[in-house]
């Protein structure tokens, strides 16, 4: 049905509301990599409900859900699995890993070593997994969404480009405001309780059968020549900018195409406009923000440094801001002697 993806999302949204408070943000982001068909990266403080929010989607999708930890010491056969001897038999068999399944969740990505990260690689690109050279396809619809805390930087292994660049988008979650905090607390006063998610009132909303159906909906969003050059023009910016030293991607700009789609077939739109590619009409980040795990800033930007060209740039990696002699760019001026 043509409004499949438009109902998918409604339910799925208001699902939502019914466990996180203020996070319309996180939701539309999880939704639109869903419908979208790729993956989110999910950063912030702790206890900020980020894990919450992916086990949610997964009682809602009524679909499997797997977490896996990324601890230092976990190996790239813990997540996709290994072949295993048995004696009885004297044959091996194939036990698949945690990353089987519908719905994952990465739980601190970064504190992995880069050999276990690369695990999910072929995963989120290819939709399968290799074990002793047997590549298995993994179930559909296949989303992985991956944590990080952005405070913490010893014993993390930060994730390179190549990964970044497969998550289609990034997720701030930070804190609620007041009235969502207070609000909060009344849940938790009158009985909710996170840990026992699926024993609570949610219920799936759809399955797994609609979501592919709203993918392919997605899918047929009308992309005008306009749109497409326009998409170019800001794709080729990031890579001249002088206070970027890696700009986006082709794969960057084919994915910011297809985030209009799940948004507009949400609203009931078939088509894609130019302002859903500058912000989702309001209700999502700006592409700026949504390719901030894509582009790679020069030093004198990560460290809070204001450039005469304008505006003022804060990472989360902020530290001591730098010597004026330590920008690369050449036009930067320390933020803190401002």
């Amino acid at each position: 049905m043509n409004n499949s993806a438009a109902d998918v999302a409604g339910r799925l949204a208001a699902g939502m509301e019914q466990v996180l408070v203020g996070a319309d943000r996180m939701t539309l982001g999880l939704t639109i990599a869903l419908l979208a068909r790729s993956h989110v990266l999910i950063e912030g403080v702790p206890g900020t409900g980020k894990t919450l929010a992916v086990r949610a989607l997964a009682v809602l999708l009524g679909l499997e859900f797997r977490r896996i930890a990324f601890t230092p010491d976990l190996m790239p056969s813990d997540v996709v699995g290994t072949t295993v001897f048995n004696p009885q038999t004297a044959q091996f068999t194939t036990r698949s890993g945690p990353i089987v399944a519908n719905i994952v969740l990465a739980d601190e990505v970064n504190r992995t070593p880069p050999k276990t990260q690369s695990a999910l690689l072929e995963a989120m690109e290819e939709g399968r997994v290799t074990i002793d050279g047997v590549s298995y396809p993994l179930p559909q619809p296949f989303l992985l969404c991956a944590t990080q805390n952005p405070i913490e930087y010893e014993g993390t292994y930060p994730l390179p480009e190549a990964q970044l660049d497969r998550f289609m988008i990034k997720v701030e979650s930070g804190y609620p405001k007041e009235a969502q905090e207070l609000e909060l607390f009344s849940r938790a006063a009158a009985g909710f309780d996170a840990r026992a998610l699926e024993e609570s009132h949610l219920s799936p909303v759809t399955n797994g059968a609609e979501v592919i159906e709203a993918q392919h909906a997605v899918r047929q969003i009308h992309l005008s020549e306009g749109v497409r050059e326009y998409t170019y023009r800001i794709i080729v910016a990031t890579r001249t900018h002088p206070r970027l030293t890696l700009g986006a991607s082709p794969r960057a700009g084919s994915q910011h195409l297809q985030t209009p789609g799940p948004h507009d077939r949400a609203a009931g739109d078939p088509a894609a406009h130019r302002d859903e590619l500058q912000g989702l009409r309001g209700a999502g980040p700006p592409f700026v923000r949504r390719a901030a795990n894509r582009v790679v800033l020069q030093q004198c930007a990560k460290q809070r440094i204001r450039c005469h060209a304008g505006g003022s740039y804060k990472l989360h990696r902020a530290g001591p801001a730098r010597q004026l002699s330590d920008c690369r760019c050449g036009i930067g001026t320390s933020a803190a002697s401002r």
